[in-house]
């Protein structure tokens, strides 16, 4: 089967893939610091963490985009993930010179003398990389088996996801919950044996985070096309048609949204050891609502305008936090409403927007001309 559209299709991707595996890491590898091309390690990893949140977002809009279901607990997938992952990057900080244990520094402060069973098994790498997978998939398998069996849908699903993410933050910051409470994970020093802050592992985070957004990609251009991609979006369009026809879409749904879950947490997988630290900030219900703005204003149920909005939002808010730290909320809320009201397909349907303007503009022009020879 067919996965892209075009030619066109296929070359911009190959550009994309081009610019992220190669060109920007031997731009940071060859180049010497201080040369107008050089891109900083520090750069370098701000620009995997833009990349893991278009991954976040793509996820959402396999979600929301495509099947119809806004969810406002993506960003609890997403901390899933980064906490697994976080877990085996803590037991690789090493003996704490202060306490001279082993543990991470919490637990010590907190008075362990043992590691928690349920840490013992991401001393393995292997383990932590399914784990990234199965963790967030497994709450979002439970969670939606028991919401679509009761055929719960529409702003309900929504404000019950919402309730899920915060009710999962009030858990985790609590300190005896074992997963460092308010301040969470960071000091990361080791990943696989290599030193957390070389220049060359951060190339390879950055270049992981890259592969496994062009991955996404693939996966759901294929996808869509598929039988089942033409099912998803009848369940958007007319759920109760699907459902008529024979098809159980509590089914679809239920996969979907389990897919989704795991692309989430294998985003926030790469997220965490380029930024460094993963708390209970980062499943907050304000975070979803972010990943949503990012999907509308890039252009909901397209494939690549997730990946746009989240780059031009994040992007925007690393200027508007420093230059205008007090007013990036009304900046983000305005946007919104600007999406909302005036480009109701997001970044990517502004060219077809423009383009109707522009005849209906010529329409009526038309049809308000005087005919030949009438003075």
């Amino acid at each position: 089967m067919q996965i892209f559209d075009n030619k066109k299709e296929v070359g911009g991707y190959l550009l994309v893939a081009s610019v992220l595996l190669l060109v920007l890491p031997m731009l940071n590898t060859f180049l010497a610091e201080g040369d107008f091309l050089h891109v900083s390690s520090f750069q370098l990893s701000l620009w995997g963490k833009y990349i893991c949140y278009a991954v976040l977002a793509m996820s959402l809009n396999f979600l929301w985009g495509y099947t119809g279901l806004l969810c406002l607990c993506q960003s609890l997938f997403f901390a899933l993930g980064g906490y697994a992952f976080g877990m085996y990057l803590m037991l690789n900080v090493g003996v704490d010179p202060v306490y001279n244990s082993a543990l991470p520094d919490f637990m010590d402060f907190m008075g362990f003398t043992e590691l928690p069973v349920h840490w013992k098994p991401f001393h393995s790498f292997l383990f932590t990389a399914g784990a990234v997978l199965w963790v967030p998939g497994l709450v979002a398998f439970i969670f939606g088996f028991l919401a679509f069996r009761s055929r719960i849908k529409g702003v309900y699903f929504s404000i019950l996801t919402q309730a899920l993410t915060y009710a999962a933050a009030l858990l985790f910051y609590r300190n005896e919950f074992t997963f460092g409470g308010n301040n969470g994970f960071t000091d990361f020093k080791k990943i696989l044996g290599a030193e957390m802050n070389d220049p060359s592992t951060q190339r390879w985070l950055f270049i992981g985070s890259a592969a496994l957004m062009l991955l996404v990609y693939v996966f759901l251009s294929w996808i869509i096309k598929t039988k089942f991609g033409k099912v998803q979006q009848a369940i958007r369009d007319s759920e109760a048609r699907v459902r008529f026809s024979g098809y159980s879409t509590t089914s679809y749904k239920l996969l979907i949204f389990t897919v989704s879950a795991m692309i989430a947490g294998a985003a926030g997988a790469f997220y965490v050891p380029q930024v460094g630290i993963i708390n209970p900030g980062e499943m907050t219900a304000a975070k979803s609502l972010d990943v949503v703005v990012w999907v509308a204003l890039g252009g909901r149920g397209t494939k690549f305008g997730p990946v746009i909005g989240a780059l031009i939002v994040n992007v925007l808010k690393s200027f508007a936090t420093r230059a205008y730290p007090d007013s990036w909320l009304i900046i983000l809320g305005l946007i919104f409403i600007f999406v909302v009201l005036f480009m109701p397909n997001g970044v990517v349907g502004l060219p077809a927007q423009i383009k109707g303007w522009i005849a209906y503009y010529k329409s009526k022009t038309a049809s308000t001309a005087l005919p030949k020879g009438v003075a």
